[in-house]
């Protein structure tokens, strides 16, 4: 058997790269791990981590509304970008620090640098050294991307959020994806003038169409300035700061800052991967097995950079099932059916299944459907509205989809995506005894289709 440097050498320190790591090297292989920019990844510097934390303190304006509603004698004074970015970035030093004190805790070795693939079992580093190991996953993730037009380099992609000195007193964000219109929320929140501009006929596309409809309405609702079937025409330097833009829709204005959420690409170019015979897809994805494994037996790959489902929990149990089939000598096939997902718009849209349009195109469907004002922001005499919603096959009674609008969302699929993980009938559902009074409970009250489908 040849002799190699290592048994694992993980190209990626993201969420999924360091837990590959770190549980490889608890069977007592010897890895190592290269990254070539900040340890954490994009979950925890440049994505959900940071951008929880902006989710957070984008409600707070309207958090001191409602106090005054209720008796409180509360004044928001002016959000101080400067004073919040200021804490974000000591605390996305602090997790990078872990990051970096777990994989040392669990001795392995660590690369500041790029890597790139050799051969089937080699990689080179950016400081000209090479590496052997008996495996390799490539764990590099993917990156926001702008879109091919003139003048594109004038507008920031999310990446570059995290990094402002200062918050614009306008903002084009342009898209119609979950990142776009979770930006729009917190921009919009913190007192930016938000305009977004979206090609589409509807925000979230591929989501529940009542849902991402509701979802829509309430941003307008709440201050974003939303223009649907709406694209940029030209975009040019403004006469003094900011970005001029010509839109479909016949707007012309200077803005600011403009944010393109327009997509992302996986981190696959100058790998050497094409060479060695690893396949790529179309959009640049390392193409995979239901083992992660790719053309190349040595040469494994999970996370964003495959494409398959873009969400930090999966990356982490793909690496889960990554060592569990390499080094445990049990071969584990990920699980991508029935996976929560939360989108942090405000509100809040949590989902788990298939949504009604999907579900109806595959078998006979029941509609259980509620939307009301909930008693916290009806109190205060705001008109948000949330929506319950599931959706049930009239063969097996199964719960095939669960969607949530309302304030908390991620928090409520999460548990009761447990119920639709583990096959949960609508009789089920009705067995279970309501909380009172709360949102939820609504999930377990509704008693009669609202249509059939």
């Amino acid at each position: 058997m040849a002799d190699f440097d290592y048994d694992l050498f993980v190209i990626g320190g993201g969420s999924g790269g360091v837990r590959a790591a770190r549980v490889a090297a608890a069977t007592g292989a010897r890895v190592a791990l290269a990254e070539d920019s900040r340890m954490g990844g994009t979950c925890v510097i440049r994505g959900c981590v940071p951008k929880k934390l902006m989710v957070f303190a984008s409600e707070y304006r309207e958090t001191c509304a409602d106090a005054r509603a209720y008796g409180w004698d509360v004044t928001a004074g002016d959000f101080d970008w400067s004073r919040f970015a200021s804490q974000l970035n000591a605390e996305l030093d602090r997790l990078e620090g872990v990051y970096r004190k777990l994989l040392q805790g669990s001795d392995v070795e660590i690369f500041d640098a790029r890597a790139r693939l050799a051969d089937a079992h080699s990689v080179t580093l950016s400081d000209g050294t090479t590496k052997t190991a008996k495996h390799i996953l490539i764990a590099t993730g993917g990156r926001p991307v702008r879109p091919d037009m003139p003048n594109a380099h004038l507008g920031m992609v999310s990446d570059d959020l995290f990094q402002m000195t200062s918050l614009p007193k306008s903002m084009l964000i342009v898209g119609g994806g979950y990142i776009a219109c979770e930006f729009a929320c917190i921009l919009n929140g913190l007192g930016v003038e938000v305009t977004q501009f979206y090609r589409g006929a509807q925000i979230l596309r591929g989501f529940d169409e009542e849902a991402r409809g509701l979802i829509a309405d309430q941003m307008q609702e709440g201050g974003v300035d939303l223009h649907l079937g709406t694209d940029i025409v030209e975009m040019t330097p403004a006469g003094g700061v900011g970005v001029q833009v010509k839109g479909s829709n016949g707007m012309d204005r200077a803005y600011d800052a403009v944010l393109f959420a327009t997509g992302r690409a996986p981190n696959t170019t100058d790998m050497g991967l094409e060479d060695l015979g690893v396949d790529i897809g179309r959009r640049g994805e390392i193409v995979v097995d239901r083992f992660s494994q790719t053309a190349v037996p040595s040469i494994y790959a999970i996370g964003d950079v495959t494409n398959r489902v873009n969400l930090t929990p999966v990356a982490i149990r793909e690496a889960m099932a990554f060592v569990e089939t390499v080094f445990k000598g049990t071969p584990t096939p990920v699980d991508h059916d029935l996976i929560p997902s939360a989108v942090f718009t405000q509100p809040e849209f949590g989902t788990i299944g298939l949504s009604e349009e999907d579900a109806r195109d595959l078998e006979p469907v029941e509609i259980y459907c509620t939307s009301f004002r909930p008693m916290r922001s009806a109190f205060a005499g705001r008109a948000d509205r949330v929506l319950m919603k599931l959706v049930v096959s009239k063969a097996t009674r199964k719960i095939l989809g669960c969607h949530i609008v309302a304030p908390n969302a991620g928090e409520m699929i999460q548990l009761a995506g447990i119920a639709v993980k583990m096959g949960a009938t609508k009789e089920d559902f009705d067995r279970t005894v309501a909380v009172h009074p709360t949102m939820s409970e609504e999930l377990v009250t509704m008693k009669t289709p609202v249509r059939m489908a």
